[in-house]
C-alpha cells in the first residue's frame, strides 16, 4: 500500500509541475515526464526483482523449463520498457513513432516466444490420437 501512494504522488506532484511548465516552458514538461516515469520505475523495480526471485524459486522446485522462464520474463521486460517509450512519445504528440515502437516490440515478442509455441504445439500434437 505505501508504495502505491509514493507511485501516486510522484504521478500527481509530475503531473502539477507539468502543467505549471507548460504555461511558460512547455518544451520542458516532456523531461518531467521522463523523470517521473524513470522514478516509478526504480519504485517498482524492488518488486519486480521480488516476483522474478520467486518465480525462479518455483521454477528450482518443479520441472519447469528455465529457458521458457527465461523467455517470458524478457518478453515481460519489452513489455514495460516499450509502454514506458510509447508513452513518452505519445506525451511528446509523436503517436506515429509510438506506433511504430509497438509494432517493432510486438514482433520481437513473436520471435521470442516461438520457442514456447512450438513446444506447445508439439506437446498437443503427442496427446491428440
Amino acid at each position: 500500500m505505501e508504495e502505491i501512494i509514493k507511485i501516486v504522488g510522484i504521478g500527481l506532484i509530475a503531473l502539477v509541475i507539468a502543467i505549471i511548465l507548460k504555461q511558460y516552458r512547455p518544451e520542458y514538461t516532456i523531461y518531467v515526464s521522463i523523470v517521473a516515469g524513470i522514478l516509478i520505475l526504480m519504485f517498482t523495480m524492488n518488486k519486480i526483482t521480488g516476483i522474478i526471485n520467486l518465480l525462479k524459486s518455483i521454477s528450482d522446485k518443479t520441472y519447469i523449463n528455465k529457458q521458457f522462464l527465461s523467455i517470458l520474463l524478457k518478453i515481460t521486460g519489452i513489455a514495460i520498457i516499450t509502454e514506458f517509450a510509447v508513452s513518452i512519445c505519445t506525451d511528446v504528440g509523436e503517436k506515429a513513432i509510438a506506433s511504430k515502437i509497438e509494432i517493432g516490440s510486438k514482433v520481437i515478442i513473436i520471435a521470442m516466444s516461438i520457442p514456447i509455441i512450438s513446444s506447445l504445439l508439439e506437446l498437443i500434437i503427442e496427446i491428440l490420437p
